[in-house]
């Protein structure tokens, strides 16, 4: 499956294409299949994110996981701090990233 992210504007948070906006949970993301360039184009061009680009994810019992590790970790947040990752409380992020 093809995944687009890329970083918010005003923030510089990752997100997540979600088929109609953009989420900061990578979970919220779609298979943008075919057409995952053409959105990146469009979202780019549209100035409603930045430096978007496809990777490849898979579909897990957790929802959409990026395939690469440094797209598991954009994902997730700072790995030596787990107390500022998106998922603070939940004692397996760590497993998650690796």
């Amino acid at each position: 499956m093809n995944i687009v992210t890329g970083n918010d504007l005003k923030t510089g948070a990752v997100v997540w294409w979600t088929g109609v906006d953009w989420s900061i949970h990578v979970e919220d993301a779609i298979d943008a299949g075919e057409q995952a360039e053409d959105i990146a184009l469009r979202e780019e061009a549209a100035r409603r994110v930045n430096a978007p680009y496809v990777i490849v994810g898979e579909k897990t019992a957790d929802g959409v996981r990026p395939a690469h590790i440094k797209d598991r970790i954009r994902a997730l947040g700072p790995t030596v701090r787990p107390d500022l990752t998106l998922k603070p409380a939940d004692p397996t992020a760590g497993n998650w990233v690796i």
